[in-house]
């Protein structure tokens, strides 16, 4: 904008002036008034399909409103997160993270039999163990880096139609999809190093020799006891939660490394479970005993493809339950809604008579009834310090602010909260406007304590005790008010009447607060976690499907000369897919056990965090678990028809 916009002037979105237009958007016909006179511009949206509106006014007061000076700024997760909601985006980005982690140090040992003989090729030319090192350091870090070109130009290729994949709510500019530049600069560091590093270790296994390799493996069964080290400590590190959440940044540190650890246990026993299951495997079909004969060998290459997967796996059913329970705790915290749907907030009623909001909200499309509540601070009489809130309404309305057993027109009641203390009866109060004679009302012996309602804010402990009236109990004083709440019933047939009910509200007063009673950030938060969290599942069940892909393809290459003699002996093909599919399945199906497992026990965790009830999503549970398990089986089937090539007769030579 280029100029000050005058009172009625409305500039809108483009998302929001097509909405206008169709006929979506007949409930805000009328609520902003209908001058446009410009499109916010692409520098003003967070996405294209953003729906914003900057409105021009004379109506604004210091007590509607907040003076801002500028735009744009980074916002600290503490300042505007609820410590339930930092937790779940603490979980959120260790489930999502630490599995891109796990494939990438799996992905580096893909090919790596070939590459031992190639480095014995180099011994045979004259080059020492040391250069064959730095060699196959080398060639890693050069794989590496083209990995990270590669993968830069993915995410530039992606970013131009992302914005457009994702649903409306999170919608984003291409432009604006930018990594930050310090953990770009870290991706770019760490991914190397840890390559070389998983390549060096891995040597340290192999010896490589002029003549061939000999691999150090003997009949060393893996240990059990150091592989609990890690899971046992991030229990440790998680025990604190089981006391309640607490934002402050070391809970947030201990939360994050516990989580890596627990997960990072799931890929160290996984090798050893697999390993002592197998070789009490014994018996079945031909294709099964190859497959189970083949993992007694050698289970280290199918143990660490599988290993990516279980630790998402257990990631995401760990942060499902949790979404499940915020959301259970959510709904059971919930404010009665039976009555009244919907809530408009009038927090300057100057100038305006009593009845203006019922008789202006009434005739909105879907409110089917409305009944006000006028909330006052009276100060005690003679003139003192304290202020007592008193509120008048109906009993309809009344019983939205506290649990009545029992309401009849004259009734007087006093909502004490937790920690609270009850006003002294026969006080008096100054009720009305200051100066006139019939302001003060003494608080009547009858009154009758009551507790806070079930939900909502009003039910929380901490706050001072209020005084409910009903308007009998007043003797015809009226109220002083200094904000009124008109509660609105909705018709359900209405699916705007929500919005019709918003519009009916600004025509009054733009800075009113209309909602649903329902708590609406709460809700909203959760559905963009979800949206998120389908996101995060679609790309890990795509890197699944990538590196099981891609492992099976190795494999197969790696003992294409084996498999062609097998084949050359008379064994079938079918027998053969049969094996490897067995080779894929088993290691698969344990890895789904341990982490259904694990990550259950996080789920009740988190949830005994949240102080939500614990309960497991079984039906989150089977899809996780399921999805994963078919899309392995998916990418191991692609695989078959290179098996049927390698094992054609041309694959016995050997040079």
């Amino acid at each position: 904008m280029t100029e000050q916009l005058a009172p009625g002037d409305l500039v809108v979105s483009p998302a929001l002036a097509a909405l206008l237009a169709s006929a979506d958007g007949a409930a805000l016909q009328g609520r902003w008034g209908d001058r446009v006179v410009g499109t916010i511009g692409d520098e003003g949206l967070t996405g294209p399909e953003e729906l914003r509106f900057y409105l021009g006014t004379d109506q604004l007061t210091v007590a509607t409103a907040t003076r801002i000076q500028s735009f744009g700024g980074a916002e600290s997760l503490d300042e505007s997160l609820d410590p339930t909601l930092l937790l779940l985006v603490l979980v959120g980005m260790v489930v999502l993270l630490l599995p891109v982690a796990i494939f990438v140090s799996t992905a580096v040992r893909f090919g790596s039999e070939s590459r031992d003989r190639r480095l014995a090729a180099l011994r045979l030319v004259g080059a020492d163990v040391g250069m064959t090192r730095r060699i196959a350091a080398g060639e890693t870090l050069a794989g590496a880096a083209g990995g990270l070109a590669v993968g830069t130009l993915l995410f530039l290729a992606i970013a131009q139609l992302a914005g457009y994949a994702v649903p409306a709510s999170m919608s984003f500019y291409p432009e604006d999809l930018r990594p930050v530049p310090v953990l770009a600069a870290l991706t770019v560091v760490l991914v190397p190093v840890t390559t070389v590093l998983v390549t060096l270790s891995a040597l340290k296994q192999v010896l490589v020799e002029p003549l061939g390799v000999v691999r150090r493996s003997g009949e060393r069964r893996r240990r059990f006891w150091w592989r609990l080290v890690f899971p046992v400590a991030g229990v440790a590190l998680l025990t604190p939660l089981l006391g309640g959440l607490d934002g402050s940044l070391g809970s947030q540190v201990m939360v994050v490394a516990g989580l890596v650890l627990v997960l990072a246990g799931v890929a160290l026993l996984l090798p050893w479970l697999v390993e002592a299951t197998v070789h009490r495997l014994s018996g079945g079909s031909v294709a099964w005993e190859l497959a189970v004969r083949r993992l007694q060998l050698d289970s280290g290459t199918a143990v660490r493809a599988v290993s990516g997967i279980a630790v998402s796996v257990a990631g995401l059913i760990a942060i499902q339950g949790l979404v499940g329970a915020i959301g259970t705790l959510s709904a059971d915290s919930q404010a009665d809604t039976s009555t009244f749907q919907a809530a408009v907030l009038d927090i300057e009623p100057d100038g305006r008579s009593a009845g203006t909001w019922t008789s202006a909200l009434a005739g909105a499309e879907g409110v089917t009834a409305v009944g006000e509540l006028t909330s006052t601070w009276a100060q005690t009489e003679p003139a003192g310090d304290d202020e007592m809130l008193v509120e008048s309404g109906t009993c309809e309305v009344l019983a939205q602010e506290a649990r009545l057993s029992a309401c009849a027109d004259g009734d007087v009641f006093v909502v004490l909260p937790e920690g609270a203390s009850a006003p002294a009866t026969g006080s008096t109060y100054l009720v009305g406007p200051e100066g006139s004679d019939d302001a003060r009302w003494t608080l009547p012996a009858s009154a009758e304590v009551v507790d806070p309602p079930d939900g909502g804010v009003n039910a929380m402990g901490g706050l001072p005790a209020r005084i409910l009236v009903t308007p009998g109990a007043l003797a015809g004083i009226g109220l002083d008010p200094e904000s009124v709440t008109a509660y609105v019933a909705l018709d359900p047939a209405v699916p705007d009447a929500l919005d019709h009910l918003r519009t009916a509200a600004a025509q009054v007063d733009p800075a009113a607060y209309a909602s649903s009673i329902e708590q609406e950030r709460i809700a909203s938060v959760l559905g963009g976690v979800r949206q998120s969290l389908l996101v995060g599942t679609v790309a890990l069940l795509v890197l699944i499907g990538a590196s099981m892909l891609v492992n099976v393809v190795e494999q197969l290459r790696e003992r294409r000369r084996l498999l062609a003699v097998l084949v050359a002996f008379g064994t079938r093909r079918r027998t053969l897919g049969g094996s490897v599919l067995f080779q894929v399945a088993i290691p698969v199906l344990l890895g789904l056990t341990l982490a259904v497992a694990t990550g259950s026990g996080l789920a009740l965790a988190l949830q005994t965090a949240v102080d939500a009830p614990l309960t497991f999503d079984w039906v989150g549970v089977g899809v996780t678990s399921g999805a994963a398990a078919l899309v392995v089986l998916l990418t191991t089937a692609a695989g078959l028809p290179l098996l049927w090539r390698l094992t054609r007769p041309g694959n016995l030579r050997n040079e």
